[in-house]
């Protein structure tokens, strides 16, 4: 099992992010609770990112939004980074 951890950056982008998407509120649940069963699920297409964002992953909430987390496999942890179009959380 994996701890999720919420950083207030998150947070605050999470909060504009299900304003404007109040329809996403139970699909993210749903990938917050299989992130921490097991985050190599192959339905939360986890995969690494390049370039600046280096060492960082992101799973699809849907075809056009992403989350962005830190992903500790010794610890246990998941660090939830970012949330947001493709363009918004690759920039």
């Amino acid at each position: 099992m994996y701890t999720i951890i919420t950083p207030k950056q998150f947070l605050r982008q999470a909060h504009k992010f299900f304003k404007k998407h109040p329809d996403l509120s139970p699909r993210f649940a749903k990938i917050i609770n299989d992130l921490c069963r097991d985050p190599f699920q192959p339905h939360l297409e986890l995969h690494p990112l390049g370039g600046k964002l280096r060492g960082c992953h992101a799973v699809s909430l849907t075809g056009s939004y992403r989350i962005t987390l830190t992903l500790m496999i010794t610890d246990k942890e998941i660090i939830l980074l970012d949330i947001g179009s493709h363009d918004e959380v690759y920039r």
